[in-house]
């Protein structure tokens, strides 16, 4: 049971260390940093005393110079320890009657391990029968304390050791939400030292709570999810009438564990009556198993094998006892293998895998082996028990079935059924990553004229010599299948450009028209291909296969020996996406010809700049001016968009550090970021190491996000936007109104700023059926921002009549022709950075 387990399998390793000259603030800064609830004061390798958050009560908060003395002077010594090896419930016991909540965990000789803490036994005792069982009321301490919020830090602390208490509430403030102080609050503050503030502006709000007639294991699962360690408890009428933490929680449990030992000894005593029975038992188990068994010692040499083992091997035991199993060794595993299989055993212990090993007469077999070690009661290996099994024959009946399911048995290459298997995987992970696919047609050219002349035995080598020619002109992971006669197909997964297919098909074609030499005959034949592209020609296995057959049937009708993309030859929309991307990979490659241009976001009724777009622009020597809207979306479909966002969010930092050496005052500007720059993994910590690394202030740079970015992992957004925005950044839907609009996951979403589509704005002056729509849109949006506290900004403002229409509503911020075109840096910094004047029809 958990109670016995030994706390070093509990405890937390890793110990938070400091000398005693460290100053109290510094101390409790760590504490804070690794959500510690204590630190250990050491002098060499010695524990000299323990600082916990319980001992930040003694600190006198009316006393600036009290947190800065050294530790050594409020730390508490000696310091209780507990050697690894005691029970679980014993510890409980130890903790509730010596009133701690610390214990150091000594090794053998002393030397400190890790740190038990109440915490750790309410979560990992193993008590959860018991928590179902009671109510919070039960073990709640009633009538908490209430301190005012007006009450001055150092006051309330004093209160709260004199009281005894290691938590207080804290009465409800102006949007009458109680707070709550606990010990670790003061740990926090030592840290920061924010002066003898008043209680009410320091307090943890909202307070968490739990009704008195709840369990405690929905208590327990509510501190630990919140990771907090009280909740307020309510009664009935939804009055706090008292507090909740694990300390009471642990109170019961060392009852429960008298009665469990008692328990325990009760059945020590039939357990003993049943062990001969048992190991009599086992002993026939053993010699009647089907399955070989066999018994070494720690240093593996054989002790025991059964009957079964001997059946298998061959061997008699007589001639195994004091050897190692290596004898079975059938040469097929290098040492990496033995090494990984040992490694294992030893973290784990027990090894489950499959091994090829050599009977007596040296036939090899496959078994199916469990090596488990066996320990004693102080955790030290004295046995490793291997049971087997010879799965020789199953292996062989398997790979045989699954060779005529899924392989041609010609040319050994997969069938139709297997690649339309990875073929539909490949799909869906296209579709996932937003990538192309290609699927390629081959049929052989007068592959019927070798057949007729030559016979089928010329003719089924030939097919075979095909297929190893085309697989070495493939990438490692494209798979080349056999469709029956001589039709071909291969799949290409993950095209990094579109042209890579015709490349691959290119080589296809000149590997096939090498002359064959096949039973003294010499000969050549051509082949001919026809490709089609996921997500452009089919978005099914079978669509994708039907186009790639029907333009190989162009390419034989168009001279043979030669490819043909699907709809016969590339239309001129294909040939620019195709030039168009290419073009596209080589600027951001190069960063010739990309400029970010600034858009300013003025405010409604001051004219004021209050912050800017940035805007990507492309201009191409062959194309001019490319359009985002044209080159955004292709970047997104080849992949292009990541390192294309992270070059726009450089550009704009080294803009926003350029102006502000200038001594300039540049606004707060809004980066537009897609759906993979967001999910891509350390978005947070990216624009952190961009903020340090431009010196630029928090908040300096927002973002805007579509609502599709949001809706999709709704969770994992909310915590990527919190990221954000304890870096002081702003986010803004952009485009709200278009997409999903679902009002109720605004509320949990820590945005800053609503940007209403620009179509709303621009139908508000339109005609009469457009106008009563868009205005109520228009109504309802900036209504609900005003209730959540949003900013509201129209985009798309391009008249005077446009402008005057939004008087009406609450918005905040316009951004459009009107107020401002987007503009290159230089032209931005000398219209509105400098000169400072209002920029309302500019």
């Amino acid at each position: 049971m958990s109670q016995d387990l030994p706390i070093e399998r509990i405890m937390q390793t890793g110990l938070l260390t400091c000398g005693p000259d460290t100053p109290l603030c510094e101390a409790a800064a760590r504490m804070a940093e690794r959500r510690c609830s204590s630190i250990l004061v050491v002098e060499g390798d010695q524990p000299m005393g323990i600082w916990t958050e319980h001992d930040a009560l003694q600190v006198d908060f009316a006393d600036p110079e009290s947190v800065h003395r050294p530790i050594a002077r409020a730390m508490s010594s000696p310091v209780a320890s507990l050697p690894r090896t005691t029970p679980v419930g014993e510890a409980t016991v130890r903790l509730h009657a010596e009133q701690r909540r610390h214990f150091l965990v000594v090794g053998d000789a002393g030397e400190p391990l890790g740190i038990l803490t109440q915490t750790d036994l309410a979560v990992n005792q193993g008590i959860e029968p018991y928590l179902r069982l009671r109510e919070v009321g039960s073990v709640m301490r009633h009538r908490p304390l209430l301190l005012s919020g007006t009450l001055l830090l150092a006051e309330a602390a004093a209160t709260m050791r004199r009281s005894g208490c290691e938590a207080a509430v804290v009465a409800a403030d102006a949007n009458g939400e109680l707070g709550i102080v606990t010990e670790r609050d003061l740990v926090r503050f030592i840290a920061r030292h924010p002066g003898n503030t008043p209680i009410g502006e320091l307090a943890s709000r909202p307070l968490l709570a739990v009704s008195d007639g709840d369990t405690l294991i929905h208590a327990r699962d509510r501190l630990i999810d919140h990771r907090v360690r009280h909740l307020a408890v309510l009664d009935a009428g939804g009055e706090v009438v008292g507090l909740l933490g694990f300390r009471d929680m642990l109170a019961g449990v060392e009852h429960l564990y008298l009665d469990d030992l008692r328990d325990a000894l009760e059945q020590r005593d039939r357990a003993l009556a049943l062990s001969r029975q048992n190991l009599q038992m086992a002993e026939r188990v053993i010699d009647a198993s089907l399955e070989g068994i066999i018994i070494t010692d720690p240093d593996n040499r054989i002790e025991f094998v059964n009957p079964a083992f001997c059946h298998v091997t061959g061997f008699a035991a007589e001639e195994v006892i004091g050897r190692t199993p290596a004898l079975l060794s059938s040469g097929r595993h290098d040492a990496a293998f033995y090494h990984a299989m040992w490694s294992e055993l030893q973290a784990n212990g027990y090894w489950r895998g499959e091994i090829w090993n050599r009977r007596k007469n040296g036939q090899l077999y496959l078994e199916r082996l469990t090596i488990t070690a066996i320990s004693d009661d102080d955790g030290r290996v004295t046995h490793y028990a291997a049971l087997f099994s010879d799965i020789t024959h199953i292996r062989e009946n398997e790979d045989r079935v699954r060779r005529l399911a899924y392989y041609d048995a010609l040319t050994g290459l997969p069938n139709r059924r297997l690649l339309e298997d990875r073929l539909e995987l490949a799909i869906r992970h296209a579709h996932r990553q937003g990538q192309r696919l290609a699927v390629i047609f081959i049929d052989l050219d007068h592959f019927k004229q070798v057949n007729d002349s030559l016979g089928h035995a010329v003719g089924d080598e030939l097919l075979v010599r095909v297929a190893e020619r085309l697989s070495h002109r493939l990438r490692e992971d494209d798979t080349l299948a056999r469709l029956g006669g001589d039709e071909f197909l291969v799949l290409l997964p993950e095209l990094a450009e579109l042209d890579e297919a015709t490349r691959i098909a290119r080589r296809l074609i000149e590997g096939i028209g090498e002359p064959f030499l096949v039973a003294g005959h010499e000969f050549r034949v051509g082949c001919s291909l026809g490709i089609s592209v996921y997500p452009d020609d089919g978005a099914t296995p079978e669509s994708l296969v039907q186009n790639a057959d029907a333009a190989m049937y162009r390419a034989k009708h168009e001279g043979r020996n030669t490819y043909r993309l699907f709809r016969t030859e590339m239309n001129q929309r294909d040939h620019q996406q195709l030039a168009l991307e290419t073009a596209l990979r080589n600027t951001v490659e190069s960063g010739e010809g990309l400029e970010v241009h600034y858009q300013p976001l003025v405010d409604r009724d001051s004219g004021e700049v209050q912050g800017a777009e940035a805007l990507l622009r492309w201009h191409h020597p062959e194309f001019g001016q490319v359009s985002p809207g044209t080159f955004i979306p292709l970047a997104e479909r080849s992949g292009l968009i990541l390192p294309l966002g992270e070059w726009v969010m450089q550009r704009v930092a080294a803009q926003l550090m350029a102006w502000r050496q200038a001594g300039l005052s540049p606004p707060r500007v809004a980066v537009n970021l897609s759906a993979r720059q967001f999910w891509q993994r350390g978005l947070v910590e990216r624009v952190a190491e961009l903020f340090e690394a431009y010196q630029l202030p928090p908040g300096q740079i927002g973002f805007e996000l579509t609502e599709s970015v949001l809706l999709d992992h709704q969770q994992e957004a909310v915590e990527l936007l919190h990221g954000l925005r304890e870096l002081g950044c702003r986010i803004a839907i952009d485009d709200f109104g278009t997409g999903y609009s679902s009002l109720s996951y605004l509320q949990d979403l820590p945005l800053t700023t609503l940007k209403i589509d620009r179509r709303f704005i621009q139908r508000l002056t339109g005609e009469e059926s457009q106008r009563r729509g868009s205005a109520a849109i228009v109504a309802a949006v900036t209504g609900l921002a005003q209730e959540l506290g949003l900013r509201v900004v129209a985009e798309g403002v391009e008249t005077e009549a446009q402008l005057a229409a939004l008087s009406r509503y609450p918005v905040t911020l316009i951004q459009g022709y009107l107020t401002g075109r987007p503009v290159d840096a230089e032209t931005f910094a000398g219209r509105y950075l400098q000169a400072g004047e209002k920029v309302r029809g500019s």
